[in-house]
């Protein structure tokens, strides 16, 4: 067997050219989302040096689409689809419907048939599922009013796009039939065959699903195997989506979507999300690689104005047409904001779409060239559009939570702040609670921070690994720092953080293995704790040998 096989390459080829240019992107302040386009670009067919195979890389792709849409499921539960539907329904038909007229309009000046124009600006008005969760969640607002609206929204977009799906070869059928009757009946038959699909798949997921999936994982956690239960998490997410898929004809993405939402409503959600972050993570990342292999940069020469109208549809027209519409249904400027924001870009559906739309013969080469190039630019330009849009708007709500925070609080002066709420965690909370002591949570995990104000605890959510929390915890008043995050590397990154703001913070770090501890000792943090040494000297001292 050789060493260098397509899959193998596309694979190494593609991690390690995203990591190069996303460390770089990060270093120049930048999203590494930036970083991982460029590496498409790098080991794509219209660039010199190694070319990675494409249609590797795009079904690769679509496994991240998949645990993604997974992950958000589990903390998506039906009641916050239903509190949603009434903005999330009419407002991406509208948007989609407004994005389609523009996309036609396009291509009746390119000279485009009438279907070609129509497959174009369907293309244009769908958006991209991970680059609109990958905003959300850098931003911490996938678990607010906002995020629910925008995550609705593209639910009911993929929906929309599946409709389409199925009924664009009807269609194409129905153009270039003379017979209008038989045309007709071509298009309603397989309109209601997919809305009975669509419809039986969520019943069989609410109905089934709901007592067969909770019950498998239930069984697995009891047989004590972490390796088993995290195999379970993988097959059910990618076997609903892939069953969803090929019986079906319901999207990965939207499959996924439900069998994440199913077991999100029993208690070992965040489980499931910790055991499928680290290949989400990987996979997504070879999304955004498949992304940039498509982009051919000779387009920017061969047809600019071509390309920069469509570009202005994608960020500019969808923008205006999805702000205008969440104001019209009463919601404030800065969810309107953010769903503009959010879907001022294109991504895998739009890929499928031109796809099929080529095959079929109604779409021209050239709408095909522009849709890829669309959704490069926008998806490179989006993590910025989405930084400057929403950065003000969020300075201002983590203004006036610190402003109630310290209404509702004691000063925060010679405070202890305590990073992580998992196991070890809550059993630190619960000694410095019983001593009275002045503390401040810090916590990343949305079901963990719940649990930490149910408890009462003063809470700031978000990473420690960012200033703006730790300033938020009173890091510069505060005495001591106790990290009890598992990974004792990102303790050390943490430690140099709140350093950096308080010099003169006494840190106490948790650490799990003796490289952990060096690592923690060349950084300079003067106290920490190593489970398995505290146990044995504990067992030592019990047995009087210590």
């Amino acid at each position: 067997m050789p060493h260098h096989t397509p899959l193998i390459g596309t694979i190494v080829a593609g991690l390690v050219a995203a990591f190069i240019m996303g460390a770089i992107a990060h270093r120049l302040k930048m999203s590494p989302l930036v970083g991982y386009l460029i590496a498409g670009i790098m080991v794509g067919p219209f660039t010199p040096g190694f070319v990675a195979d494409a249609g590797l890389a795009n079904e690769l792709a679509e496994i991240g689409v998949i645990l993604l849409m997974f992950g958000v499921g589990l903390h998506f539960s039906l009641r916050d689809l239903l509190s949603v539907k009434n903005i999330a329904v009419p407002g991406a038909v509208g948007q989609i419907a407004v994005a389609t007229m523009m996309g036609m309009a396009l291509g009746h000046f390119m000279g485009w048939p009438l279907m070609g124009g129509l497959v174009f600006g369907l293309a244009l008005s769908v958006a991209s599922t991970v680059v609109l969760l990958r905003a959300l969640q850098g931003a911490d607002l996938v678990e607010t009013q906002r995020g629910r609206i925008a995550v609705g929204w593209l639910i009911v977009e993929d929906l929309a796009m599946v409709l389409a799906l199925v009924l664009l070869p009807a269609l194409a059928g129905v153009i270039n039939n003379a017979e209008s009757v038989a045309g007709v009946g071509a298009l309603l038959a397989p309109l209601v065959g997919t809305l009975l699909k669509v419809t039986g798949f969520v019943a069989l997921m609410l109905i089934v699903g709901r007592r067969i999936i909770p019950w498998a994982l239930h069984w697995v956690v009891h047989s004590g195997s972490r390796e088993l239960f995290r195999l379970a998490v993988l097959a059910i997410a990618l076997g609903v989506a892939f069953g969803a898929a090929f019986v079906f004809d319901v999207s990965f993405a939207l499959g996924a979507f439900f069998a994440g939402m199913i077991l999100g409503e029993t208690p070992l959600s965040r489980r499931a999300t910790e055991e499928t972050m680290p290949l989400r993570d990987a996979f997504a990342v070879l999304f955004f690689v498949s992304v940039g292999m498509l982009f051919n940069p000779a387009i920017v020469v061969q047809q600019p104005l071509p390309l920069l109208m469509t570009v202005l549809i994608i960020v500019v027209g969808k923008s205006i047409a999805a702000f205008a519409i969440v104001r019209a249904f009463g919601h404030p400027g800065d969810t309107a904001l953010t769903i503009a924001a959010s879907l001022a870009q294109i991504g895998e559906f739009s890929f499928i779409l031109a796809s099929l739309g080529t095959g079929l013969g109604v779409l021209p080469a050239q709408a095909r060239d522009l849709i890829l190039a669309g959704a490069m630019v926008s998806i490179f330009l989006n993590p910025l559009i989405f930084s400057l849009i929403v950065r003000d708007h969020k300075k201002e709500e983590i203004e006036e939570e610190q402003a109630a925070q310290r209404a509702r609080e004691a000063p925060r002066i010679g405070h202890v702040i305590l990073v992580g709420y998992g196991r070890v965690g809550k059993l630190i909370a619960a000694r410095l609670a019983e001593r009275k002591a002045h503390f401040v949570v810090i916590e990343s995990d949305s079901d963990r921070a719940d649990e930490a104000e149910e408890a009462g605890l003063s809470v700031v959510r978000g990473s420690a690994l960012e200033d703006r929390h730790l300033l938020s915890a009173g890091i510069g008043e505060a005495r001591r720092m106790l990290i009890a995050v598992p990974e004792g590397f990102e303790g050390g990154a943490i430690h140099e953080h709140a350093r950096h703001l308080n010099p003169s913070l006494q840190v106490i770090a948790r650490a799990h293995s003796d490289a952990e501890v060096a690592h923690l000792e060349r950084l300079g943090v003067p106290h920490i704790v190593m489970g398995e040494r505290e146990l044995a000297a504990r067992m030592l001292s019990l047995c009087g040998v210590g």
